[in-house]
């Protein structure tokens, strides 16, 4: 579409996922549009061959995935509390 590569559209896509994410005031919200944004960077860094790209952002998924398991556990601790 438009001449850029279906690529490229991943990589936008990305980039605005985890610029949208710095908007968040919500921890769960950010770091929910932040994995989405590292698993787009991810499949984008392996789909053009930039393996470090790739590596860093499946990193930083698991990182958000394990805040996101963590902020659960903190919200049933804090129901429970109650």
């Amino acid at each position: 579409m438009f001449g850029i590569p279906a690529s490229e559209w991943v990589g936008y896509a990305a980039s605005v996922f985890v610029g949208t994410s710095l908007l968040m005031s919500d921890m769960s919200r950010l770091r929910i549009i932040n994995l989405i944004g590292c698993i787009l960077f991810a499949i984008y860094g392996l789909w053009i061959g930039a393996y470090p790209v790739a590596i860093m952002n499946i990193f930083g998924a698991g990182v958000n995935v394990w805040h996101l398991l963590r902020l659960a556990r903190e919200r049933r601790v804090n129901a429970q509390a109650r």
